[in-house]
């Protein structure tokens, strides 16, 4: 009898998930399609910032738009909510570019946010650094550089060592009080971090695969190598 398995990209994002969990953090749903207010406008990314070209997005007829970044619903989640919170948002996402090895038209996102009183930079590379021991072990390398995200404010980048390279894995930062300001919240009384991440990065990461749209290709020999 033939069976079946799940896809290597669910099963890693079921892995995630519980990681997660297990810090918790609350796991929400969310919708693939997305308004341009939430996806771009409410993230500080207004129609002629030149962050817009670095998300080439597919538009519906009725102006909304397949999202771009998990970042989308970090407004919407926070419609009926207060601080405290701690969200995990994962998702799939879409990008209108050509395919190659390290892009494609779609992938999975996970966007991870916290809000409190007393949150600081130190609690972010704190909790991500906790997220990469657990997934890859105790022994694996951690690094964070500069960068830079509209919605953040500082931002970084956050890098793995895997067999002697420092590879991408994500971005974060501090949110910024403007977004802070847009979900509701009073950035005089709160603070608060955001993080994304790539879940086909991860996975090509810890198996050494060097081209994402193996995922998609329907290569079974590829695909059996994750059967559980």
């Amino acid at each position: 009898m033939i069976q079946g398995t799940l896809h290597p990209i669910t099963q890693y994002l079921r892995r995630v998930i519980a990681i997660f969990k297990t810090m918790s953090f609350e796991i929400l749903d969310s919708p693939e399609v997305v308004s341009e207010k939430h996806n771009f406008n409410d993230l500080l990314i207004p129609a002629h910032h030149p962050a817009r070209s670095l998300h080439d997005t597919f538009w519906l007829i009725d102006g909304r738009l397949p999202r771009t970044q998990t970042s989308a619903h970090q407004i919407p989640a926070m419609c009926n909510r207060k601080p405290p919170v701690r969200f995990l948002i994962p998702g799939r996402v879409f990008r209108n570019e050509a395919t190659d090895a390290t892009h494609e038209t779609t992938f999975h996102q996970l966007e991870g946010f916290v809000i409190d009183t007393t949150v600081s930079f130190a609690h972010l590379k704190g909790t991500l650094t906790e997220f990469i021991h657990k997934l890859y072990g105790a022994d694996a390398s951690v690094r964070f550089v500069p960068g830079y995200f509209p919605f953040v404010e500082p931002g970084l980048e956050v890098f793995m060592q895997i067999k002697g390279s420092w590879l991408e894995i994500g971005g974060a930062g501090m949110i910024h009080p403007g977004v802070l300001k847009n979900m509701g919240v009073d950035p005089e009384h709160f603070q608060g971090y955001a993080f994304g991440m790539g879940i086909e990065r991860l996975v090509m990461l810890l198996h050494g695969i060097d081209d994402v749209r193996l995922f998609y290709s329907g290569n079974l020999r590829f695909l059996k190598q994750f059967k559980r």
